[in-house]
């Protein structure tokens, strides 16, 4: 039981608390750890306009993956990377003609608020390693999770990933890295635009340059196993401009 207690702690401290059991016929949406306030707002706009009753699950874009792939039960699917998305379309568990580019995102690199770090040029060579000192630099899973693969891409490209790479802080998804930072247990750490904008502990000294990492995409798909038909008008409500104003406003590129 302590085990669980503590991994539940865990959950609500990022703020994925786990959602409520949903009902056969609500719509359940497996999103990205990073989509939870955007998403959230979102399901309101939605359901305050009258539609039906809306449950998300958020984690990394890679553990949502493999539960569908495992047979969960989701109608939805928003990664937040192309290369999950097509692990599940490649095990043909998505309706492919449904399937879309989304949402674009930048990453950067934070640090504490109360740390008043100055700001960091990012560029070929940059020092992060004497920037960490004896600290870590938090990063959602690199082997893995979207968020750590796009930072562990931008800094081999930028050619400082071998003096790094044995002072990572690895977390289970982005809010786990946010985390880190926001409590100060490390003095760096990558992350995405939009969770840096919603965490005031944390602040943005540095932003990787587009070209430095493969393009941020999320693509959105309906599962192959959705049969409900409000799973369809949600997915159609996300493309409306009530929808986007919530994606907007935590700073996502809502994609033509």
């Amino acid at each position: 039981m302590g085990r669980w207690r503590a991994v539940f702690a865990a959950a609500l401290a990022v703020g994925l608390a786990f959602p409520l059991p949903a009902a056969a016929k609500d719509v359940v949406v497996f999103a990205a750890a990073s989509l939870k306030n955007a998403l959230d707002d979102a399901i309101a706009a939605y359901e305050h306009e009258g539609g039906g009753r809306v449950v998300a699950s958020y984690a990394a874009s890679s553990a949502l993956a493999r539960q569908i792939e495992s047979g969960a039960n989701a109608d939805i699917f928003i990664s937040a990377d192309l290369d999950w998305m097509n692990d599940v379309e490649n095990h043909n568990l998505i309706a492919k003609s449904t399937r879309k580019n989304f949402l674009g995102n930048a990453i950067v690199l934070i640090a504490p608020t109360a740390a008043h770090a100055a700001k960091v040029d990012i560029k070929p060579g940059f020092d992060l390693r004497g920037l960490l000192q004896d600290g870590r630099l938090a990063m959602a899973d690199p082997s893995a999770v979207p968020a750590g693969k796009y930072g562990k891409a931008a800094l081999e490209k930028l050619g400082v990933w071998d003096r790094v790479k044995d002072r990572i802080a690895s977390a289970e998804n982005v809010r786990g890295a946010l985390l880190f930072v926001d409590r100060g247990e490390t003095p760096y750490g990558i992350v995405y635009a939009t969770d840096a904008a919603a965490d005031k502990r944390v602040a943005i000294v540095g932003t990787f340059p587009g070209d430095s990492h493969p393009p941020i995409i999320y693509p959105i798909a309906l599962t192959a196993a959705s049969t409900t038909g409000e799973a369809k008008k949600f997915l159609a409500f996300l493309e409306s401009p009530a929808a986007r104003s919530a994606f907007e406003k935590q700073g996502f590129i809502v994609l033509p």
